[in-house]
């Protein structure tokens, strides 16, 4: 369905082509319904399928998922699927930076080196 105005603050809706971007990774180009003055984007329902086909293509499909904090020692540790360390390469022993972004939110950013 084509939308004339933006649900969320009225604004006038513009059809543009644009890149969408996915866990870092471009899926190509889209039809992008675009709010002129918040910015917001909707998508047509036959779009959104194509998107979630290029995503299951590329691998980007199922990197979610839900865990429970394990107790080690006196420290919590996280545990990662196979998806999520293969699509981020992850070895045993690398070293990794974890800092808040905020209160319910947690960074695992891969610095590249192995710890020895």
């Amino acid at each position: 369905m084509k939308l004339n105005k933006c649900p969320e603050c009225r604004g006038k809706i513009e059809e543009k082509n644009i890149d969408y971007i996915l866990l870092g990774v471009n899926l190509g180009k889209f039809p992008t319904m675009i709010c002129s003055r918040c910015r917001e984007q909707f998508y047509e329902d036959s779009v959104l399928d194509k998107i979630d086909k290029s995503a299951k293509e590329k691998g980007l499909w199922g990197l979610e998922h839900k865990t429970k904090l394990n107790l080690v020692g006196n420290s919590l540790a996280v545990r990662l699927s196979k998806n999520q360390i293969e699509f981020g390469k992850l070895k045993k022993g690398e070293e990794v930076i974890v800092y808040p972004e905020s209160k319910n939110k947690f960074i695992i950013e891969v610095t590249g080196f192995k710890k020895s």
